[in-house]
Order: structure tokens, then sequence, then C-alpha cells
């Protein structure tokens, strides 16, 4: 938006840091805490821990949510193990330091239910609920930064917005659509869809009076028969929730209490932004109750209906086919992904299906990204050579445009304009530095100025390395050919070159990570030992009879290693390594003459033809992967 359409965008992000989720868990952890620093015997660990079990079988006989139960039902069985374990260590008086840890470990959760029940009402104050999520907040600000997503602009937290929450509620009573109840405040949703212009659940009619998750919006902590009984309606929700015992308060005009959850993006943002701006963002979970409550708060505050332009929902994010949930344990962080896959993999697996869907992320979808960087890469490079040859100061610069350039201009353009209309209902940010083409090899704005710098020299080399291996194949110097084959093969790999040579052509220049040359040239060296093997054991397969069946038992697992990088060798590179054969090579890059400069026979074409043509089979089924990889839904 800012980069490509020039919009002047200000980027504001909501931190949520008091909810009811967070006070629980901030209440059980300080709980927990205390409870461990006393540093009780086994025994006593084990007698609290049967007594915090009880609860947890009262929720699996009541509880209606599979995945919930499934969690439950897990959780049980393994501190039912632990016990069992500390109980054998406490009856054989041995190993009792490491059963004490597995039931710490283990029985975690269900101690700090049990604690919160009994001591979470004395919990008051607030700089405990605040540790948190201040913890977290820096946790995900990393792991942004990590994944390349630019911070916002402005960043605000509830904490620090409540005398504003206190006043933008007042406002929304004063307009005649809220009401108070008991040192609370709940929004009037039926009052709300009988006035002009407005009508509540905009995002999700269908959702209206849906209890369950109007519930789960209001939060743990806030659902109470009491609770209940003081809304006027059922789809009414709280703008303002009286504090009980063991929750941070602060204080208003209807008693101490804290901001509802829905109130406080709509405080946060409308402060930023104004009483209307164009873009909110948020998963697709979130369009009812969270956000059309936020609309209809925000619309009774200011009076009209125009509060967000656009909504961009993003699709949920699935593990193997599975959403992701603690009960499945199929849940993954932002930062052990990263010690799979760098921040650039991660964002091609997102933009290679739309922002709306849902994403798999699984191997198969990650090997699929992996290849459509390669190929990503190869164009890059490819598309920098082309450039840097066809500029001004090449000595082959500026050439005509015959009737193959007019056509391709007129195909890059009608791209160009395809592109454009994509981008028109997308955005993304793949590449992080200021290379104008293709990724930045280095990770940054600096490696554009390394390229430029070491250019000149690679360029200069590589044209005394054609110069010297035409002499070479004058003089029928086999030595000399495998010299600056060794250079472009072992030598300038490690040193994040590729030279790619076309018979006839100027050698083609890739600067390129070391790491994925290195992978190249063993795959190539892998591929090599299987066509020595494969021609050893034709020869063998003609005298040995049985041997056939145990030479392919016992060489089946390498020749399947050997297929995947086979198939990646385009056809006219499959004999140019061997130039202790071969001299001389036609634009198909088949050979045409011997070491020692003769011309290969009719027999022997023949035999080199037969396996050019199944490469090339090869490598077209390569291809095609690598097409379908590319294919952007």
């Amino acid at each position: 938006m800012r980069d490509y359409f020039n919009y002047d965008v200000i980027y504001a992000m909501n931190i949520t840091d008091i909810d009811d989720k967070i006070i629980k868990r901030a209440r059980q952890n300080h709980l927990m805490k205390e409870y461990l620093a006393k540093d009780l015997p086994i025994a006593s660990l084990l007698n609290d821990a049967k007594e915090a079990l009880k609860p947890l079988g009262d929720k699996l006989k009541t509880e209606e949510d599979e995945d919930k139960k499934t969690m439950y039902a897990k959780l049980e069985k393994n501190v039912k193990a632990a016990i069992e374990q500390a109980e054998k260590s406490l009856a054989d008086n041995q190993g009792q330091d490491e059963a004490k840890t597995v039931l710490l470990e283990h029985a975690r959760d269900v101690y700090m239910e049990w604690l919160d029940r009994q001591f979470g009402k004395s919990i008051t104050d607030n700089a405990i609920f605040a540790a948190l999520p201040k913890h977290y907040e820096q946790e995900y600000l990393e792991d942004m930064a990590a994944l390349n997503v630019e911070p916002p602009e402005c960043l605000t937290r509830v904490s620090e917005y409540v005398p504003e929450v206190v006043e933008f509620v007042q406002k929304i009573i004063d307009n005649g659509y809220a009401y108070e109840a008991q040192s609370s405040v709940y929004f009037d949703t039926a009052k709300f869809s009988q006035a002009d212009n407005h009508y509540y659940a905009k995002l999700v009619p269908e959702a209206f009076g849906d209890q369950k998750l109007l519930q789960d919006g209001e939060g743990d902590l806030s659902i109470s028969d009491e609770r209940l009984r003081e809304k006027k309606g059922q789809s009414d929700f709280a703008l303002w929730k009286a504090s009980k015992p063991g929750e941070p308060s602060w204080d208003s005009p209807w008693g101490k209490g804290r901001p509802g959850w829905h109130i406080e993006c709509s405080i946060m943002a409308s402060t930023i932004l104004g009483e209307s701006f164009d873009i909110h963002t948020g998963g697709v979970d979130l369009k009812f109750p969270h956000h059309d409550n936020e609309l209809a708060q925000s619309e009774a505050a200011y009076g009209h209906s125009h509060w967000v332009h656009y909504f961009l929902h993003s699709g949920h994010l699935h593990i193997d086919g599975c959403k992701m949930s603690k009960s499945l344990k199929n849940f993954i962080t932002i930062r052990q992904a990263l010690q799979r896959n760098t921040s650039r993999q991660l964002r091609l697996a997102f933009l290679l299906h739309s922002w709306k869907d849902t994403l798999d992320y699984s191997n198969d979808t990650m090997a699929e990204t992996l290849n459509f960087e390669k190929l990503l890469n190869e164009f890059f490079r490819s598309v920098k050579d082309i450039i840097r040859k066809s500029s001004p100061s090449h000595p082959n610069g500026f050439t005509k445009w015959h009737a193959e350039e007019m056509e391709l201009n007129e195909k890059f353009m009608t791209c160009q304009a395809c592109v454009h209309e994509a981008l028109c209902d997308s955005i993304f940010g793949a590449i992080d530095g200021e290379d104008p083409i293709g990724f930045p090899a280095a990770g940054s704005s600096a490696s554009a100025n390394m390229e430029e710098a070491v250019m000149p020299y690679l360029d200069a080399f590589a044209k005394f390395r054609d110069d010297v291996r035409q002499v070479a194949r004058q003089e029928k110097s086999g030595g000399i050919l495998k010299l600056c084959d060794e250079v472009r093969d072992d030598v300038l790999p490690n040193l994040g070159v590729r030279l790619e040579d076309h018979e006839g052509q100027e050698t083609v220049i890739k600067l390129v990570d070391r790491e994925t040359l290195l992978r190249e040239r063993q795959e190539k060296i892998e591929v090599q030992a299987h066509w020595i093997y494969c021609m050893q054991s034709n020869l063998k397969i003609c005298t040995a009879g049985r041997e056939e069946e145990i030479g392919e038992r016992e060489e089946k697992g390498r020749i399947s290693r050997c297929s995947e990088a086979q198939k990646r060798i385009p056809p006219t590179e499959l004999f140019k390594s061997e130039t202790d054969k071969y001299s001389k090579f036609d634009d198909k890059g088949m050979p045409t003459h011997d070491a020692n400069g003769e011309e290969l026979t009719k027999g022997q074409l023949k035999k080199l033809t037969k396996l050019y043509d199944a490469q090339q089979k090869k490598y077209q089924d390569f291809l095609k992967s690598q097409q379908r990889a590319a294919s952007l839904e």
C-alpha cells in the first residue's frame, strides 16, 4: 500500500493486556510461584495433587466440546501416571527427586487451577496482572521482527487507555445505547438495532443471539448466573465490568471495575485514527461477536455508520491438515518454525495461498515453498545477468529489437498489468532489502553494493577463463580444461559464485549463497556416481543372471536418492562436466569430439543421444513440477 500504491499509511496496533484469560493465568502463575517456593516434601505434593485432580474429573463428565474433552482426558492420564510414579518412589524410598520433578511438571495445570480456586480472590495488586502480558508482548514483537513484519507507527495498550475507555462508555450511555447494572455497564443491542441507520451483527447476521459465541466473547470470569441476570437482553455485552475480588480494578463513575474486551479495541483505534478509518484487520474467528460489537458500540458513540470502511479477515492456520489445538498437541510457535525455515520461506508459504483462506503448515507445504523459492531465485539471477550484459557500458549493450524482443516486451507489459490488478486485491512483503531485483543475497541492502563491487572482477575472470578454455581446446589440452572445470565446480561455489557455461555464448555469472551451491555440487556428484554405477551394472547384467536381482536390491536405496538429484540436471549440462572424455559440444550440449579432439563415431553418438533423450524427459517432468509449485491462487 505504501511502497507500490504510494498511500500515506498510519498503522496502529492494539495490545490487549486486560482480559479474563490474562487475569486468570497471571493470578495462577503468581500463586504457583509462591507454592513452589515452599519446597514441600513429596508426600505433601502427592496429597495436594490428588485433591487438585478431583475437579478435572467433573469437567470431563460435563464438557461438550470434543477438543477440550480430549485435552482434559490427556491431562488426567498424565497426572495419574505422575502420581503413581511418586507413590512408588515414596514407598521404595528412592528416586524421589525425579518423581517430584515429574509430578510438578505434569500436574502443573491442575495445581494452578486448585490454587486459584482457594486463593485467587486474594490477588489484587495490578502489577501482578501487568507482568504476564508485558512478557508476551515483547516476545511477540521480536517474532514479528524476525518475520520481517514492519512495526506499527503506534502501539497501544489497554492499561494505558482506561481513562479514555471510561469517557467513551459514558458517551454511549449519554446517547441512550448503554445502561448501568450493579456497577457494570452493558450495551443495549435491542435499542441500537431499533435506531435508524443502525443494526446489530452487521458482519455475521446469522450469528445474532448465538449464546455460545456471545459468552466466549465475554470471558471466563464474566459468565455467571448473577452476571447474566444483570443484562436486559441475552445479546447485550459488557462495556465496563465491575471488578470482583482477585481482579485488577480502576476507578469509574460506576465503581471499581475494568474495561470489557470489545470496548478496548474501539477506544485504542479511535484515539489514534479518529472517528472513522479505512482498514481493520483480524482473524476470521473475530468477526462475531468481537468485530460486530466493536462496530455497534463505535457507531453508537459517534452517531454514524461508517466507523470502519473495510475489514480484512485472515484465514486460519492448520498444522498437517488439522486446526491448531492444545488438545491435539499440534501447535507450533513462530520461533520453532524459524528453526526449520527462514522468514522469507515462511512468507512465501503464506503467499502461495490466499490470505483469506486456511493455510496448512506441513512438510509438503514447505517442500513446495522451497521449490518455489528456488525457481524465483534462478529467475532473478538470470535476469540480473541479462541486465548486466545489456547495459550501455557493456560491449554488447544496446542492440536492435527484432520480432522476438517485441513479442517479449508485449508479454511483459501484459504481465505487468495483471500483476497490478492482482496487487489491487492483495498485499505482501517478501523482500526486506533495497535490491530492485530478486532476494538480496546477504539479506540486506548491503548485498546490492557487494554485488556491484565484485561483478567487474568476476566478468574479467569469466572472460579470461573462456579464452583459456578456447585455447586449450585448440591445443587439445584436456588437463587445462579440467583445471577450468575445477575452478567452476570446486573453487567458486565456496565463494558463493556460480558460473554457467553455454557453448558459443558468454558465461553466465550468478551470486548464490554458499550452502546452496555446495548442496548442488553434492547432488551432482551423487548423480555422476549413479551414472557410473549404472554403466558398470549394465556390463554385469549381461553375464551375471541372478546377480542382477541381488544388485538391484542392494542399490535400490542409493538409486532412489540419486534419482531426485538427477532429474534436476538440464540435458544441455549432462555431459559438459566430462571434459576428460569430450572436448567439443554442439548447441544442445551434445559431445561432438573426444578429449583428443577426434570426432565421435556414429555408434558413440547414438548411445549418447539415448542418454540425452532420457535425461530430457526427466528434466521436462521436473520443470512441470516446478511450474505447478509456482502457480499462485
